[in-house]
Parts: C-alpha cells; sequence; structure tokens
C-alpha cells in the first residue's frame, strides 16, 4: 500500500514555478538530520501533540487493544500494538492526535493535482514528487500517476535520493521533466554512518541518470560535521568533473532544525548534533564550485 503523509499547494521551491509536492511515506534512508521523519516509515502512524491533551482519557477507552497508556506526560502509544485505525484520532475532541499517511488511488490523485493546472501553466511549474523516498514507490503506482500527468501536459519532478533499482527510473524516464538528486555525503563511511546506507548505488544511479541527459538538479544539504567544509565541497566539483556529470543546477541546502518536534510527536530521538554552514561559508562553496565550471550554483532549496 502506498501511503502520503501531505499534498502541499502554491510551492515555490523545489522545482520552477508554482507547484504542488506530494510527500510519500517511506524511505530507505534514514538520515539524522531528516526534517521529515514522518515519511521514514512506510506505514502509516499516530502523531501525538502531547500540548494539546487534557488527559481525558478518551483515546484510551476507544483503543480495543490496549495499545494507548496514560503517562505522567500524558499519553503514550505503544506502536508495536497499535493497528493505525486511527479510532484514536476519531475520538479525541482536542486535536492531540493525527493520522499520518494517507492512501490514494493514482486516479483520484491525478484529478486533485490536476485541479491548480492553470497555475502551473501560468508560472512555469507543475507537480514535485517528493518523500520519503519517491522512487520506492510500488513501480506500477508511480509510472501510472507519472505517465498521467505527462499525458496531461503536466510537468513532473522527481525527488530522489537514488537508492533503488535503476530499473524504477526506466520506468518513469519517459515522463519526467526534472530529477531533483540528494547527494547527502561522498564519503562512503559518513553516507554510512549519517544515512544507514553506503552511497555506491546512489552514485552508479546518478552517473546512469546523467547519461540519458536527464534534467538534473543536483542537492547538496549541508550539515556540519557530515558534509559541509571546503573540502567536502571540492571533493563534489571533483567527483562530478571526473564523471563527466553536469547538473543544469546544483543547490546548496543549508541545514535546519524545523523539524526536531516531529520526532518527538512520533515517539522518536532526534539527534540535535548538527549545525549548519555559515552565510559566508555558504557563499564561499558556491564560489568553489563556480570556479570548477559549474555556473548554475543556487543557496537554498
Amino acid at each position: 500500500m502506498t501511503y502520503i503523509t501531505n499534498i502541499q499547494k502554491y510551492c515555490i521551491h523545489d522545482g520552477a514555478g508554482i507547484r504542488t509536492t506530494v510527500f510519500f511515506k517511506g524511505c530507505p534512508l534514514k538520515c539524522k538530520w531528516c526534517h521529515n521523519p514522518e515519511t521514514q516509515n512506510p506505514d502509516r502512524q499516530i502523531r501525538i501533540f502531547r500540548e494539546r491533551c487534557v488527559s481525558c482519557g478518551s483515546c484510551i477507552k476507544t483503543c480495543g487493544i490496549g495499545a494507548i497508556q496514560m503517562q505522567e506526560n500524558g499519553i503514550s502509544i505503544d506502536m508495536n500494538l497499535c493497528r493505525k485505525c486511527g479510532r484514536c484520532v476519531d475520538t479525541c475532541k482536542h486535536q492531540a492526535l493525527e493520522r499520518v499517511g494517507r492512501s490514494y488511488e493514482a486516479a483520484k490523485l491525478v484529478k486533485m493535482l490536476e485541479a491548480d493546472q492553470i497555475f502551473y501553466e501560468e508560472s512555469g511549474g507543475g507537480v514535485t514528487l517528493s518523500g520519503g523516498e519517491v522512487m520506492g514507490v510500488e513501480t506500477g503506482y508511480l509510472k501510472n500517476l507519472v505517465q498521467a500527468l505527462y499525458d496531461r501536459g503536466i510537468s513532473v519532478n522527481i525527488d530522489t535520493c537514488g537508492f533503488c533499482p535503476w530499473e524504477n527510473f526506466e520506468e518513469v524516464l519517459p515522463y519526467a521533466d526534472t530529477f531533483l538528486y540528494d547527494l547527502k555525503a561522498l564519503d562512503l563511511e559518513k553516507h554510512q554512518h549519517y544515512t544507514g546506507v553506503d552511497n555506491n548505488l546512489i552514485l552508479e544511479n546518478l552517473q546512469k541518470l546523467s547519461k540519458t541527459g536527464a534534467k538534473i538538479w543536483l542537492r547538496l544539504p549541508l550539515a556540519k560535521p557530515v558534509n559541509s567544509s571546503s573540502e567536502d565541497i571540492e571533493s563534489v566539483g571533483r567527483w562530478l568533473r571526473e564523471n563527466h556529470i553536469a547538473p543544469a543546477q546544483i543547490n546548496l541546502i543549508p541545514y535546519h532544525d524545523h523539524g526536531k518536534d516531529k520526532y518527538r510527536q512520533l515517539g522518536e530521538t532526534y539527534e540535535d548534533v548538527f549545525a549548519p554552514p555559515t552565510d559566508g561559508e555558504l557563499s564561499d562553496y558556491q564560489n568553489i564550485l563556480q570556479q570548477m565550471g559549474f555556473q548554475n550554483v543556487k543557496i537554498g532549496g
């Protein structure tokens, strides 16, 4: 089953023009600085807003399997027991609980997305499929979705970490305008430590994608101490040149901690050990890449 956490309209990032961005659940990477942790787990989840909870106990009475308990700081949900049925969400009058993840038939989703086609056309925008990792979505579903949007003249961008079988790219290549390709770290050991997987497949797919002539916006999320130094940026530039990869655009995306409350709401732990590069450092990184021959280097998404 394919689940979506959010359909965000009128976005001005993640591609050109005005866009609608669809966030899919499920990601093979577990980046320790991820600002959308609700998209990592492919299954539905329940999110707790403890500041809204009045400890009335209505959710506990509603849950028929004892997955919800009252603690000193409010309710707690045992996610190993929880069936994600959502009855507790429906019974809470204070909106202290929220479903995370909703399924849509591809045809219904297309109909929702094409409702704003006039804005896409007037602004040069379209739809961005993000996550989580959209390239990990069941390939038949994804191909049907992207092809249907293409057939309606709607531009599609695909935001990906690149960690998937190459065949998944081949399914959507004829219909996608731009690939927003994240490169978390070039160093294999750092990538393994901070994301949970090595980057061999990611780099291989980036090489293959470039050879197809696809339009690529390479996105470099920058977080100290992971990948934010002049040496890191120079290494990326050298690797791109050695492999004859010329992205249409490179985006330097500084780390932020805007998503850290989501971890607590999902019953997870956030590692608050990262920091963004300074404005001066970002400008230096931009200059480094430009001097290496990459002219279209932008700061931000």
